[in-house]
Formats: structure tokens, sequence, C-alpha cells
């Protein structure tokens, strides 16, 4: 390891970031009474990353859905899957890509040294060969086929395929049968040989560890490669969206929307206090305290099926409200008015200061789960910033921050869309 630090909370505990020398960032928290690990090793690659140049080479473009595709395929190997030897020691495995990144892990209460090294020895053999590749695209392309017809997945991509203009993040994670069609193992291995480069990547450790036996295990088992510098796309986007409204018919019982405003930040991506205040506001404007909530469900517009969700990574930034209801366009209506309102000032400081402090008990609790305190670590490794600021930060915020925020939620960058339920 080159660089070593340590960060302490009084309430909260202690945990260790280091620096390995291949330009791997490592976040390890010991907790100790509890009898369970957990542990990602991930990559900032995810399914937005489809133009990159390597080493300041030439730009390189690469088919919508690789990212997932790579994830699927790295369990492979020449002696079988992963999840075989996870089983064999019996650890629960699993793993995911999103926009912005790609994460395996695993979960377990005894054989941690055990896990681990498979963890870290299958991330970094990749295997893949025509043969191989060409059965999973049958694989993958009957998932594609089978969220294409999922109202709540269809419900937020057509939404984003409206928002967005230039960047990816409007297309399905997992590609489109086309795009996968065009995957081979010559184009798995240029992405793995770019993105899992260690200088790129991050290992998350929170439970019944010990950390210097992590970093061992690290030090041991981390091969040694030339660091990669990777440039990826940058994708411009202003505050028009392609239009403000957008339906489709599938089988659903009752129709569901998704509200978006699409925003523009003045960093490339999200800070920690943007991230707070938007969910914050979000609890303001639509939480079962609100008083838009209560006034929706009194006109018996809305069920239980009503969430709100702060939508963002590398590049885009978004507020998403959805639900179902019999009259979306009604809905959508209500929700701008109340906006409106509480842009103006009308907030009201006893329900923002509950919020806050509900906020602040939910960051100290996910200290009790070692899932949550990997998720946060993640968070970090991609977004910056340290495991401890979320506090800090919360003691912050005031209400003209989310006044502020509420003005970048205009009519001009929405977009609704709605499934409705098919007809005959």
């Amino acid at each position: 390891m080159v660089k070593t630090e340590h960060y302490t909370d009084a309430l909260l505990g202690e945990y260790t970031y280091a620096r390995h020398e291949s330009g791997l960032s490592v976040y390890i928290m010991e907790k100790k009474g509890f009898t369970s690990s957990h542990a990602i090793f991930g990559t900032k690659y995810g399914s937005i990353d489809v133009k990159f140049s390597r080493n300041s080479g030439p730009e390189i473009e690469v088919p919508a859905g690789i990212a997932h595709f790579l994830e699927h395929k790295l369990f492979e190997s020449e002696e079988g899957d992963a999840f075989t030897r996870f089983s064999a020691t019996g650890a629960y495995a699993n793993a995911y890509t999103s926009f912005d990144r790609t994460c395996y892990l695993f979960s377990c209460s005894k054989n941690f040294k055990e896990n681990f090294e498979i963890l870290l020895d299958f991330v970094q053999s990749p295997y893949f060969t025509a043969e191989t590749v060409k059965k999973e695209q049958g694989i993958i392309g009957q998932e594609i086929k089978m969220y294409d017809d999922n109202p709540g997945w269809r419900v937020m991509f057509n939404l984003l395929c409206e928002m967005y203009e230039e960047h990816p993040v409007k297309t399905d994670i997992a590609g489109t049968v086309e795009s996968i069609s065009k995957i081979d193992d010559k184009l798995l291995y240029e992405c793995y040989n770019t993105f899992y480069n260690p200088s790129n990547m991050f290992i998350c450790v929170a439970g019944n560890v010990k950390t210097d036996e992590v970093l061992n295990l690290i030090d041991k088992n981390i091969k040694k490669c030339e660091p990669v510098s990777v440039n990826k796309a940058v994708y411009t986007e202003t505050e028009k969206v392609k239009s403000h409204y957008v339906e489709q018919e599938l089988e659903v019982a009752k129709p569901i929307f998704c509200l978006g405003f699409k925003e523009i930040l003045k960093t490339e991506t999200p800070t920690l206090k943007d991230r707070i205040v938007a969910s914050i506001l979000l609890d303001l404007l639509c939480s079962d305290c609100s008083e838009l909530y209560r006034r929706l469900v009194d006109s018996a517009l809305i069920g239980d099926e009503f969430s709100a969700e702060y939508f963002c990574g590398k590049g885009y930034s978004a507020f998403i409200i959805e639900g179902e209801t019999e009259s979306p366009k009604t809905v959508a209506e209500e929700i701008q008015k109340e906006i409106d309102r509480l842009s103006l000032g009308e907030i009201d400081l006893k329900l923002l200061s509950a919020i806050k402090k509900s906020a602040y008990a939910d960051a100290v609790k996910r200290f009790d789960s070692t899932d949550s305190i990997v998720s946060d670590m993640v968070d970090c490794a991609l977004f910056g910033g340290g495991l401890f600021d979320t506090a800090e930060v919360l003691k912050s915020i005031t209400a003209e921050d989310i006044i502020c925020r509420l003005k970048t939620l205009r009519q001009e960058s929405g977009v609704l869309s709605v499934i409705k339920s098919r007809k005959g």
C-alpha cells in the first residue's frame, strides 16, 4: 500500500482508506460484534461508458449494453463459474451493472478469507470465447425482451428518452437486441483491459474483518499491471427536453406515471450536498407527511404507489416522481403547482426540521448494516468525499438551499411519461 488514512467518528466508528500502489482505492470498516461481512470489488464502468479513449489514444465507440454483458461473462472460467465456488464456502454472491458502475459482491458469516480470495481471483481472470459470447447473446436478448414488456421499466426509460438528447443514460442498461449482437470476445477484452485496471477500480469491505488482513490479502492477490488512463466522452446537455409527454400501452391494471424534471448542474457529477438537498426537497414535496401527498390522497388521485427519487450521475441529474393514477396529467399539474408554491418560500420549517432529523437518524442507522456501509463506500469511491460527511452536510442545509433547487424544477424542463392500459 502506498497511502493509508484512518477516519474516526465518536458515534459512528472508524474506517480506513488505502490507496494501493496499483491505483486501486480501498475502504475498510471493522464492525466489532458483527457475525457477517460484506465486500464489493467494483469498477467505475457502467452502461453510459460507450465512448472513451485509452492512454490518449483514438476514441473508441462500443455497442450499448456491453458493460452489463461483460459482467455476466466474468463469472465464467474454464474451470467453472464463480457462483459454484462461492456456494462451496457458504457465501451469497451477486453482481450488478448500473449507469456508472459495475460491482461484484459477496456476503458471508464465515470463511471470509476464502471468499475474498475468490472475489479477487475471478474479477481479475476474464475468460471470453466466440462460442460463449454467442450463447450469452441469446440469454441477454431474452432478458431485454422481458424488460420491454415491464411497465415499471418502460415508464422510466420512455421518460429518459424524451429527457436526454445525447447522453447515453437514455439507453437501457442491457442495451438492445441489435446492439448486443455486435459484441464479440475481442470487444469484451478491449473493455475489460480498459476499465478493469486497478487504477479505475475500488474495493469496499465492512463487517467481521481485520483491516490488516484485508490489506495483506489485497497486496498478495492484486495482479501487477501498468495503470491505464481512461478518458470518457463528455456529453453536452441543456435544460431542453425532446417532448413534455410520452405514453405507451401495456398490460397494467391502472395507469402508471413517471414525472421527471431535468436539471443541469454546475459540476460534472453532483456533490454530496446536491444529493442531500435533493433528497430533502423530495421529502418536503412528496413524502406522506407533505401537504401535496395528503391533498392527492384525499382527492383519490393517488394510492399507495407514490414515490420520488433523485436520479443522478456523471453528466445527468433529474428529479423523478412516480406512481399509479387514473389521471396522470392532473397529478402532474398538482405537483407543479406545489413546486411553484414552495419555491416562493412557503416551506413548513417544522416539517423541514423533522425531515432533517429523520435523515440524520437514517444516516446513523446505516452503520448498523454492512450492506449499507459498503454501498455508501461505493458512493465515496465514485463521487468523492468521506463516509462520515453526511451528518455535517445535513447540519448545514437551510430552507434557502431547498428553495434554490425548487426553482430549477420548471415545467419547461419536465417530462411526463405514462403507461396506459392496453385496449381490448
